[in-house]
C-alpha cells in the first residue's frame, strides 16, 4: 500500500483504488471539504504525475474522459485549489510522492488500464441530498428533482416565475460556469422542450454567480444531477438530439451568411426581450450596439 499524508490531504492506494481525503488545514478549499473523501477505482485513471516546485510540489491525477460527472459538469473549469484530483506536497515529502506515482503507474501497466474515454460514469458523483445557497438563489437536489429558490438579489422578472421544481427526466443538460473577471458565472439547467437564450440573470432555470466564496459549491449540485443523466457517450453519434431544431439538423450554411443571419436573429430576440420587460432600454441599447459592430 502506498500512502502520502500532507496538510492538504491524504492519498492512499491499495492496488485497486485510490482513497483521496481532503485535509483539515484552513487552506483546503470549501468545495473539497464539502465533497469529502473520494474513492477512485484504478480503472477510472488515465495517468498520474508529480511536479516539483521550490517550496512545494503537486500530485495530479488524470481521469479518463467521461469517468467523473463532476469533471464533466464543470468542463475543466475548476480552479486548482478546488480540484479534488490535485494534492499539494511539501518539499520534504518529494521522495514519498515519487514513490506513490511509481506505484500507481505500475498498477496501471500491470492491469493494462486503457487511457481512452469511457461510456459510463465510474464515480458516483456527490452524495444527495445536496443544497447550496450562492449568487441570486438556492439550488437543491434530492436525487429526483431540482429545486431553485430565489433571494432578494434576484431580478424581479426572474423571481416572478417563483420557485422552480425540475424533474430529472425533464433535464437534458447541466452546466456550471465560474465567474471570471467581470463575467458572472452560473449554474444552468437545460430543460426539455423549453430552450432559452436568456442570460442567467433572467433565466428561471439558472442561478447567477458573482464570484463569491460559496460559488464553487454549485458545482456539486451540477455534478449530482449530471451523474443521473444519460452519459454523453451513451447515445449513438448518428442519432440527432430529440430537441434539435430543423436549422440544427440542416446542412451547414455558408459561414458568412450563417453568421450574418445569426446576428439578425439575435437583434430580433433582443427586441422581444425588451418588449417583454426582460431587458431595460439601456441594456437593450448596449447589446444592440455590440451586435451592430460585429455586423
Amino acid at each position: 500500500m502506498a500512502e502520502i499524508l500532507q496538510k492538504d490531504g491524504t492519498w492512499a492506494f491499495d492496488g485497486d483504488a485510490l482513497r483521496l481525503t481532503p485535509g483539515r488545514d484552513k487552506n483546503v478549499s470549501l468545495l473539497r471539504r464539502t465533497l469529502g473523501e473520494l474513492i477512485v477505482p484504478l480503472g477510472a485513471l488515465a495517468g498520474v504525475s508529480f511536479e516539483q516546485g521550490r517550496k512545494s510540489g503537486r500530485l495530479r491525477l488524470r481521469l479518463r474522459d467521461g469517468a467523473d460527472p463532476l469533471l464533466h459538469a464543470t468542463g475543466g473549469r475548476l480552479a486548482e485549489p478546488n480540484d479534488p484530483y490535485q494534492l499539494v506536497v511539501e518539499s520534504d515529502r518529494y521522495g514519498v510522492a515519487e514513490y506513490f506515482v511509481d506505484e500507481v503507474r505500475n498498477a496501471l501497466l500491470l492491469d493494462e488500464v486503457p487511457a481512452d474515454p469511457v461510456d459510463g460514469y465510474l464515480l458516483p458523483g456527490p452524495a444527495v441530498p445536496v443544497s447550496v445557497s450562492a449568487g441570486d438563489g438556492t439550488a437543491s437536489f434530492d436525487g429526483e428533482r431540482v429545486r431553485l429558490e430565489w433571494n432578494w438579489k434576484t431580478e424581479d422578472a426572474k423571481a416572478a416565475a417563483g420557485v422552480r421544481s425540475l424533474a430529472v427526466a425533464d433535464i437534458i443538460g447541466v452546466e456550471w460556469q465560474p465567474a471570471v473577471g467581470l463575467e458572472n458565472g452560473h449554474l444552468r439547467f437545460t430543460v426539455r422542450h423549453a430552450p432559452t437564450k436568456a442570460p442567467p440573470k433572467y433565466d428561471p432555470n439558472s442561478v447567477e454567480l458573482w464570484g463569491f466564496k460559496k460559488d464553487p459549491l454549485m458545482a456539486l449540485v451540477a455534478a449530482a444531477v449530471q451523474a443521473r443523466l444519460p452519459h454523453p457517450a451513451a447515445a449513438p453519434a448518428d442519432v440527432p438530439p430529440q430537441d434539435a431544431s430543423p436549422r440544427q439538423l440542416a446542412p451547414a450554411a455558408d459561414p458568412v451568411e450563417d453568421g450574418h443571419d445569426a446576428l439578425l436573429r439575435r437583434l430580433r430576440e433582443l427586441g422581444e426581450l425588451r418588449s417583454s420587460g426582460v431587458l431595460t432600454d439601456e441594456e437593450f441599447t448596449l447589446a444592440k450596439q455590440a451586435i451592430l459592430k460585429r455586423m
